[in-house]
């Protein structure tokens, strides 16, 4: 099959939709009136809830208890903390304990400062009832900051700005796959009829007209690509922190190729001169040498910033859109067959990564979910519920490039305690996106005008992904994509291959026969006697 092929199998296997983490966070906004300063701290809104925007907090004076862990009263003046916000240390007794102590000391809010990680403050269900002032945890590092900033005087408010699930980065996510993968169903079409061009005129360069194309042509193939697939996903759950680093460099090189190929491809298409020169006899292009310097510039900043939340999913949504097109027009697909017989296999393996997995993972997270997201991925076992934010600064963990990532818009109170976003797998656009190329060098083989089966697998796909977040936000957590995305795109296909009558042509991908009547009869090479005006590659 070929180290294209296997190297494709490679970062496929780990490219599918997963889940992302609901949280508890809120916000402290500490003032002295003139300036201010705002800090992430996780609460349980199910226990102590907070008002939803900053100017229906209530605001109290703040008293700095952190010499105390006030499991009891003693040593602290009631005179001091009554009607105020009183700020103690984490430890040595359950939180509700500490909020009882300082509701009986009239206290109308309690911080608790951690030097561990926060957690959601949590508690036994029958003392859920005697607590009634807000409580919540922030870092006591963030704390010490805030207090060198005001020193005496400070003000505080609590708000937990609301989180929906209908955030408009999912909007973004959609439009990136559907125009994804209209751009690479037009981009392999066209590359089909540039080739059936070359093949008509008898003196074309085959090579380039195949452009390094890869054809899975028989079930043998397929079959050994899935357990490609398998077989490395299974790797990178054990292996996880060795083989990131190999998975990281590869898509650097494969992703500066692929946005090579789409950038030159378009200024093919817009007529932009190659300004080749002569070295030693040798024509050496300048265009692309300075397209393969960008392309190289762009891969080579991705891969050293690439744990930088704030700005580089940009980078790795670009890079991401040039890999699926470029995968989308090599890796061709030569019948409707193999087209059924590869999306079949792997809409199992999807289902099976994602939801059976758990039941023999030791921390129940699928195996799926743990790759996609490293190590730390754990929201999948607490669905959300709980949260879990380190109280000092940590190293960043490295992570698959294997998604497309849009920082959710409506999360910036989430956003101080870490970069949230909505996401969606390389594989949910490739894997669909390959039997939408087979139906667009379909149209070109019978002479479809209309672009009759590339449009209605477009629009399949469109709503297969309309169903998959809709069943994520009704459910509230991640789907395999791939569920919904395999079936609508399938029978799509078939019907209209079926209603126009060329189901035999479709199913073998061979054009040989008159399709009907009143068509006119097709050359072996898959083309009409009238000459098809030719796009460029």
């Amino acid at each position: 099959m070929g180290v294209k092929a296997a190297l494709g199998a490679a970062l496929l296997s780990v490219i599918f939709f997963t889940t992302q983490i609901k949280g508890q966070e809120a916000i402290v906004h500490f003032s002295n009136g003139d300036t201010y300063r705002e800090y992430c701290i996780v609460h349980n809104h199910s226990w102590t809830p907070l008002k939803p925007t900053l100017d229906a907090a209530t605001e109290w004076s703040l008293v700095n208890l952190t010499s105390t862990l006030l499991c009891n009263a003693s040593g602290v003046d009631p005179d001091a903390v009554r009607g105020k916000a009183v700020v103690v240390m984490r430890g040595e007794c359950d939180f509700s304990q500490k909020a009882l102590v300082a509701q009986n000391l009239s206290a109308k809010a309690l911080l608790i400062a951690s030097t561990k990680s926060l957690i959601t403050p949590s508690a036994n269900a029958s003392e859920y009832p005697k607590v009634t002032i807000p409580l919540a945890l922030m870092k006591y590092r963030d704390f010490l900051e805030a207090n060198q900033v005001f020193a005496e005087g400070m003000t505080v408010k609590l708000y937990a700005p609301p989180y929906s699930r209908v955030d408009p980065s999912i909007a973004v996510i959609l439009l990136i796959s559907v125009v994804t993968i209209i751009l690479g169903g037009f981009w392999s079409g066209a590359c089909e009829r540039d080739k059936l061009n070359s093949s008509a005129v008898g003196g074309g360069d085959e090579t380039k007209a195949n452009g390094g194309e890869l054809s899975l042509y028989s079930p043998l193939k397929v079959v050994i690509f899935v357990a490609l697939m398998c077989g490395m996903l299974v790797l990178m759950y054990f292996f996880y922190n060795i083989l990131v680093y190999i998975i990281i460099a590869i898509f650097c090189l494969a992703s500066a190729s692929a946005l090579f190929s789409c950038f030159d491809a378009v200024l093919d298409r817009i007529g932009c001169s190659t300004l080749s020169v002569s070295v030693r006899d040798r024509d050496i292009s300048v265009r692309s040498i300075l397209l393969a310097a960008v392309c190289i510039s762009i891969a080579v900043v991705w891969g050293v910033y690439r744990n930088e939340d704030r700005w580089i999913w940009i980078l790795q949504d670009l890079l991401g859109i040039a890999f699926c097109l470029n995968f989308m027009k090599t890796i061709s697909l030569s019948n409707f067959k193999i087209c059924v017989i590869l999306l079949s296999l792997l809409l199992v393996y999807d289902v099976f990564f994602v939801f059976i997995t758990p039941f023999f993972t030791k921390n129940g997270v699928s195996i799926m979910v743990q790759v996609a997201l490293g190590p730390d991925a754990t929201g999948e076992k607490t669905q959300g519920n709980m949260v879990e934010i380190p109280a000092e600064p940590q190293p960043p963990s490295e992570k698959l490039p294997v998604v497309m990532r849009v920082p959710r818009f409506s999360a910036w109170a989430q956003n101080l305690c870490g970069m949230q976003f909505s996401i969606l797998g390389y594989g949910d656009i490739i894997v669909p996106g390959l039997l939408v190329a087979y139906c667009s060098r379909f149209d070109v083989w019978v002479n479809s005008r209309k672009k009759i089966y590339f449009l209605s697998c477009c629009i399949a796909y469109f709503l297969g992904m309309i169903l998959t977040f809709v069943v994520m936000l009704l459910s509230g957590m991640g789907q395999p994509a791939l569920l919904y995305l395999v079936p609508f795109t399938l029978v799509t296909s078939a019907v209209v291959a079926g209603c126009r009558g060329e189901m035999k042509q479709f199913w073998t991908g061979t054009t040989y026969e008159v399709l009907d009547s009143s068509r006119e009869p097709l050359l072996p090479e898959g083309r009409t006697d009238r000459s098809v005006e030719g796009e460029n590659c």
